[in-house]
């Protein structure tokens, strides 16, 4: 009886210990699959050059957008442009009129897409190509930063490099 006891009151403490692990991790995992929701919803938005799902996707009053140009393409640029900036600086907002503008098929494939999140901000990290009527005309890797909002995820700030 006394094994029988004490197996009851190890299984009892395991339970205890791992139902909170398990709540975490499906939380996460939800927070996770939301944020992989908002990625594919920016891709099928550039596709469809639709400006308005795109600039919903971002957080409003905020407009970090920094591209970063590779070391070959920095090269190429200030040999034409010596006074040109390695890092420039934009807005969603213009990404956006990019978008809705452009008169030919535009599209951006994502890579090695990489996740990470606590539940209230969280990073996306990814390799791309963009392509402007069906040629590549820019890769590299790209990270937003995504806070939790009341309305639900949002990209609060994004950074990309500029290669070919």
């Amino acid at each position: 009886m006394r094994i029988l006891s004490s197996l009851a009151f190890v299984i009892a403490v395991f339970i205890s210990c791992v139902a909170p692990a398990r709540a975490a991790d499906a939380a996460h995992d939800a927070d996770v699959a939301a944020i992989r929701q908002v990625v594919q919803q920016f891709q099928a938005a550039i596709i469809a050059h639709d400006g308005k799902t795109l600039g919903s996707l971002f957080l409003q009053d905020h407009d970090s957008w920094l591209a970063v140009d590779d070391t070959a393409t920095w090269n190429e640029i200030k040999a034409k442009f010596p006074t040109a900036r390695k890092v420039r600086r934009s807005t969603w907002q213009k990404f956006v009129e990019f978008v809705q503008t452009s008169p030919q098929p535009i599209e951006e494939r994502f890579y090695d897409v990489r996740i990470d999140t606590n539940g209230a901000v969280g990073s996306v990290y990814f390799n791309f190509d963009f392509l402007s009527g069906g040629k590549i005309n820019n890769r590299g890797a790209e990270s937003w930063q995504m806070v939790y909002t009341e309305d639900g995820w949002k990209i609060s700030s994004m950074l990309f490099s500029i290669g070919s």
